[in-house]
């Protein structure tokens, strides 16, 4: 997994990986288009041009405004979107959400599986890319 970059943007931490980033909202927060903003210059800044996932580490109660999730589509390079709850009201707050965008998308109830899981979709992705550019 090698270093890591952390983001406190408010009412939100962002762990920044190779390939991945992990968003933990905090307890009670809305999270708003100013916010997705800065989510989003953190993403172009480590992910320009890279394909990467998200995954959400949801160990909070929060608020969000729905139509920040349309800031997903405006990222080509997201491959993958992950979500990490115990909470079945969580799980299908997740699941509606999934709604709002076309990548793939699962539900953990651990960080590990999360990363297995994106990691994979990630490598696929990736060899894919690859093997577009080959000529025969």
């Amino acid at each position: 997994m090698g270093l890591f970059h952390f983001y406190d943007i408010g009412n939100t931490d962002v762990y920044v990986f190779d390939d991945f980033l992990i968003k933990q909202v905090k307890e009670g927060a809305f999270i708003n288009d100013e916010e997705t903003e800065l989510f989003v210059e953190i993403i172009k800044k480590h992910f320009d041009n890279k394909n990467f996932a998200f995954i959400s580490n949801r160990i909070n109660s929060y608020s969000v405004n729905p139509l920040v999730y349309t800031a997903a589509e405006k990222l080509p390079n997201l491959v993958a979107f992950a979500v990490i709850t115990v909470d079945e009201k969580m799980r299908e707050i997740s699941i509606f959400e999934n709604k709002f965008h076309n990548r793939p998308f699962n539900t953990f109830d651990n960080l590990s599986d999360a990363i297995s899981w994106v990691s994979e979709i990630i490598k696929d992705k990736n060899k894919t890319k690859s093997s577009d550019f080959l000529v025969d």
